[in-house]
């Protein structure tokens, strides 16, 4: 149910501004949308699991806040990260 090592740091690579980078609000947006996806399907399975989507409503919530961040903060680094995670259809 959790990232692998493996796709975390695919996704990492692929949303980082610099090498090394794993703390850009693209970064951290990336990563909550996968686990998001991710849970998506787990509760979609398992209907009756609370606790998991009392987990999956903080990560959305936090993923809300860091896009209102980047968006007060830099639009157009805000509108590449939607066209490239296809959020907000």
């Amino acid at each position: 149910m959790a990232l692998t090592k493996e796709r975390k740091n695919e996704i990492v690579k692929e949303f980082a501004i610099h090498e090394g980078d794993t703390g850009s609000p693209e970064v951290q947006v990336a990563i909550l949308t996968e686990q998001i996806n991710q849970l998506n399907e787990h509760l979609r399975i398992h209907k009756k699991d609370h606790a998991s989507r009392r987990g999956l409503l903080k990560m959305v919530g936090k993923r809300r806040n860091l896009l209102t961040y980047l968006r007060e903060n830099d639009v157009t680094r805000y509108r590449n990260l939607i066209h490239k995670l296809g959020l907000r259809r």
